[in-house]
């Protein structure tokens, strides 16, 4: 009996002994569970620290320099998104955040044959749909005059803004627009303060903009940044203030600085300003100047700005991130959307007999690739000899910008000629003395900011490295004859450069006949009688290298001469000290690059070469190495 007990007990014990041998590791799990739980609870804890710390968050998504760009590109390589994409694009981002505010950062209309032969109006509806609240005036809001902008904002539902546009007549800010207006959003008061570029004073007709000036940037942006932020407004007190503009800015690749007018001109300084939209560069910029956010959403439609305002508990701004969308990168995901479908249809068919009359064809396509190398382009030679030769006149002349894309080989439609040339210039044909033809044309020789003259009946010999203003060597007409300063020639131009657009200078002229007549129109019926454009192409702008001799030695931009050895330009030095190098740009170079083969920063270079845009050089083009 107590062996069977002892057996029994021992028993028990082996079963005990393995029971708690299974239950260790239970508790064992249980505690980890416990502490994976709390580690669990404090992030928790933490991501509640951080969404305290950052409650709301505001989306400001900008298009800006749309220039009425409202049909797809349907090519494969085709950038343009048309408007559906564009509005399904917007209505997209307000999706994802409710708290999203669209804007525009003007030039909305003019540049394409459906808008201007409406006016603009599928623009303003397309605005309407992407729900658009306010918009900067650009330059080329003046074009077809300004009495347009009331009927723009009504139909499109969004004011104006333009703080710095002055009715000279009363000498204050213009009554066509708003200087500013408050937008409120889950509680946010952001307002933004519409300014224009100083440059539309000489980029619009002049007739459209000679009862306006355009105020200082900076000291406008300080005034109402500081109502706003005073509480002095109707609104109340703002909690950010961003200036919707169209002004230029650009963005090193590299560096990621930011540079242009936002910079310049002093508007990035000003303290109470929480962030910039800028646009008129067509730039993709998403950078910071002096810890503010400055954006900009490219050209047509291709991308979208978009600056996301991060606020915490208080309202106050934590941060402005700005952004921008490559919507052409990523043309295939979009969808269009069906209401902008449905206003683009209705304009399509009504002007599609017009806009698909073939009026020829070019055998070859005719480039205008704008700031691509030095001089005129193909396109730019070939329209300025049409209108010499309509005019009758010994030289062709039309200002680069007057000419918006390619034509390609194959069929010319009349929309396609729209879009080449979207403005309704008319045809100007003038005489005028050698001198003041010679101040013409140096004043489009790579200028910083309207790019090159367009050349025909004329051959021009240029120095870059001259100053701007007096690169022009000489000139000979067609026939060879060489032009003198005291004789008159003839000349034909368009009615923006012969009143003093993009600062060209026509003082003096005589004889001066306002055809009346669009060039537009004039090549239109020219394609009609030649049936078939096919241009043989010389550049009418050539850079000559002159050599400036002194007693010891020969300096040339290919070479250095010495008494006693030659060197190449890249590395030019004498026995006694070092010269400065003289550099020719070639294809793909940039400032960036040809500063780093002699061990500078682009910075020191564009100072020394006095390049006022860095982004901006020519093939051929001498730049001047500084010793170091």
């Amino acid at each position: 009996m107590i062996k069977w007990t002892e057996k029994r007990f021992t028993a028990m014990v082996v079963v005990l002994m393995m029971m708690v041998s299974l239950f260790m590791p239970l508790g064992a799990y249980a505690e980890e569970t416990k502490a994976s739980s709390n580690v669990e609870k404090t992030t928790t804890v933490e991501k509640k620290e951080v969404a305290e710390a950052e409650t709301k968050t505001i989306d400001i998504v900008s298009i800006n320099d749309f220039h009425g760009n409202v049909t797809e590109d349907a090519r494969e390589s085709g950038k343009n998104m048309g408007m559906s994409k564009v509005i399904n694009a917007v209505k997209s981002n307000k999706a994802k955040n409710p708290n999203t505010i669209a804007v525009s950062a003007g030039d909305s209309y003019q540049g394409t044959a459906m808008s201007n032969l409406t006016y603009g109006a599928p623009v303003s509806e397309m605005y309407k749909e992407m729900g658009i609240v306010a918009s900067a005036v650009g330059n080329h809001e003046f074009d077809w005059g300004i009495q347009r902008v009331e009927k723009w904002a009504k139909d499109g539902n969004f004011d104006f803004l333009a703080a710095n546009i002055i009715d000279k007549t009363t000498g204050k800010a213009v009554t066509w627009a708003k200087p500013y207006k408050v937008v409120e959003q889950d509680g946010i008061k952001i307002g933004f303060i519409g300014l224009t570029t100083r440059e539309t004073a000489y980029t619009t007709l002049p007739e459209n903009v000679k009862n306006y000036e355009f105020s200082d940037l900076k000291e406008t942006a300080k005034e109402w940044t500081d109502f706003l932020k005073s509480g002095n407004a109707p609104e109340g007190k703002v909690d950010v203030v961003i200036a919707l503009t169209h002004v230029a800015s650009f963005q090193d690749r590299e560096t990621k600085e930011v540079k242009g007018d936002v910079v310049d001109s002093g508007l990035c300084s000003v303290e109470n300003l929480d962030a910039v939209i800028s646009g008129h560069s067509h730039q993709a910029v998403a950078g910071y100047v002096n810890d503010k956010a400055v954006v900009q959403g490219y050209k047509y439609g291709r991308a979208l700005g978009k600056l996301t305002i991060s606020l915490d508990k208080d309202n106050k701004v934590s941060k402005i991130t700005p952004a921008v969308d490559m919507l052409y990168k990523r043309k295939s995901e979009l969808i269009a959307d069906k209401d902008g479908q449905a206003i683009h249809s209705k304009y399509e068919n009504k002007l599609k007999p017009v806009l698909d009359e073939v009026v020829g064809s070019a055998k070859e396509g005719l480039s205008h690739e704008r700031h691509s190398k030095n001089g005129t382009t193909v396109l730019g030679q070939w329209v300025s000899d049409v209108i010499r030769k309509k005019a009758d006149v010994q030289i062709g002349l039309m200002n680069e910008g007057g000419l918006r894309t390619n034509i390609p080989a194959g069929d010319i439609t009349v929309g396609k000629l729209y879009e080449v040339m979207p403005f309704d210039n008319t045809l100007v044909k003038m005489e005028i003395k050698g001198e003041q033809l010679k101040k013409v044309i140096d004043n489009g020789i790579s200028n910083p900011n309207i790019g090159w003259v367009e050349v025909a009946g004329l051959k021009v010999n240029y120095d870059m490295s001259k100053p701007f203003g007096s690169r022009v060597i000489d000139m000979y007409l067609e026939d060879g004859t060489k032009v003198e300063m005291d004789k008159y020639y003839s000349v034909s131009t368009n009615d923006f450069m012969a009143s003093g657009g993009d600062k060209y200078d026509f003082e003096g002229a005589k004889n001066f006949v306002n055809t009346m007549e669009p060039i537009r129109d004039v090549i239109t019926d020219y394609i009609k009688e030649v049936k078939e454009v096919n241009v043989k192409f010389e550049q009418p702008l050539v850079a000559k290298v002159e050599e400036v001799a002194t007693e010891e030695k020969v300096v040339t931009a290919e070479k250095v001469v010495t008494a006693e050895k030659v060197v190449t330009a890249e590395k030019a030095v004498t026995e006694e000290k070092v010269i400065t190098n003289v550099y020719l740009v070639k294809s793909g170079d940039t400032l960036s690059k040809i500063s780093a083969k002699f061990g500078m920063k682009y910075q020191e270079v564009a100072t020394y070469n006095k390049i006022k845009n860095p982004h901006l050089i020519f093939i051929n083009q001498k730049i001047l190495i500084p010793a170091k």
